[in-house]
């Protein structure tokens, strides 16, 4: 049997659910079919992961990709809300190195702007990303979402979380998830994360999905609003270059 190598995180300092929480949400993920990195052995201090090959994307495995990603989405939470952790982890969760709020929700709108924008919108603002005339823009969007405008009556998806390119591994024969902030969201954030900092073969992705999940209309147009969640975070942590991009996807979500 050939010998599996590993790639090992480890750091004291890391709050002691952070690679717990990276785990649990790794194999809910692939609970529901999806690629997953497979998770070798995990404490409060390390997590240890199969290593994968590193290839180039192509049509066929991003089409393949897109299928999966429906199939994930579509396996849902188990009666959860929108804002759960994954199934049976109870810790703190989060979205890179910043702790993210499980608290659930009946309606995504509610839980979008209470639980995924507006936290690290108050972050970026004491971080000077954002001036007090953006921050009460990107807060006038975030209530016309949590207002339900954006409700479509759709289950809770189980999602990646921060499903940014850099967090899918081409090993050449398909798309491997790392490094998700999984929880029961919906499923046009993870798309509308994979299209905010480019992927390739994005529009091969989106036909694989739609071979197996038609996407609501009007979908495109929701780009900005998904967005909103990923650029708050970049802007808590990178700066106005993103409470700019926030600033302006908040615009585009007040014109819907």
């Amino acid at each position: 049997m050939a010998r599996v190598t590993t790639f090992r995180k480890a750091d004291s300092a890391t709050p002691p659910d952070f690679y717990p929480a990276e785990a649990a949400g790794l194999r809910w993920l692939g609970a529901a079919g999806a690629p997953v990195v497979e998770v070798l052995s995990v404490d409060r201090a390390h997590i240890e992961l199969a290593r994968l090959p590193h290839g180039r994307a192509t049509a066929v495995s991003a089409h393949r990709f897109g299928a999966a990603l429906a199939r994930m989405h579509d396996s849902g939470v188990d009666g959860a809300g929108f804002g759960c952790p994954p199934a049976g982890f109870t810790g703190q969760i989060f979205i890179g190195k910043r702790p993210m709020s499980s608290v659930e929700h009946d309606r995504w709108g509610a839980f979008y702007a209470a639980e995924r924008i507006a936290p690290f919108l108050a972050i970026a603002y004491d971080a000077g990303s954002v001036d007090r005339a953006q921050r009460a823009d990107i807060e006038r969007a975030c209530a016309v979402v949590a207002d339900g405008r954006f409700d479509d009556g759709q289950a809770p998806s189980r999602i990646h979380g921060d499903l940014w390119n850099g967090n899918v591994v081409w090993t050449g024969e398909q798309a491997v998830l790392i490094d998700p902030a999984a929880h029961g969201g919906h499923r046009e954030t993870d798309l509308a994360m994979l299209a905010l900092f480019g992927c390739p073969y994005l529009d091969r992705i989106i036909d694989g999905y739609q071979s197996r999940h038609r996407l609501t209309d009007g979908w495109q147009a929701r780009v900005p609003l998904h967005q909103l969640h990923p650029l708050a975070v970049h802007a808590a942590g990178y700066g106005p270059g993103y409470g700019q991009a926030l600033h302006q996807a908040a615009l585009d979500t007040l014109r819907l």
